[in-house]
């Protein structure tokens, strides 16, 4: 499955399916939580949340790709991320974009 963040596929025509989403809510655990507590402390990068939100970006991309080839898709354009807090310890991603056919 060809994934690109522009509208269109260079050299092919693509008849437009519909919009496909995919997305994940996930929370983070407690050890995490505590390390990242201590690393506030001193500064830089909260690697365990990097992984964290890294994770549900794989989620979130398989699960689109899936609902669009369900639809018989050839590639999903146009593709974004997108995320929020739903909680203090949990967070969506949603990632989302055009199923396309490519027309021969």
């Amino acid at each position: 499955m060809k994934l690109l963040n522009i509208d269109y596929i260079p050299g092919k025509n693509i008849e437009a399916l519909g919009i496909v989403k995919g997305t994940v809510v996930q929370t983070k655990n407690v050890g995490r939580d505590i390390m990242a507590g201590l690393k506030t402390l001193v500064g830089g990068e909260l690697i365990g949340y990097t992984e964290m939100l890294n994770e549900a970006r794989q989620i979130a991309t398989k699960r689109m790709v899936d609902e669009a080839v369900g639809l018989g898709a050839d590639a999903v354009v146009n593709v974004k991320y997108g995320s929020s807090a739903l909680m203090q310890s949990a967070a969506e991603i949603v990632a989302y974009g055009t199923a396309v056919k490519i027309i021969p």
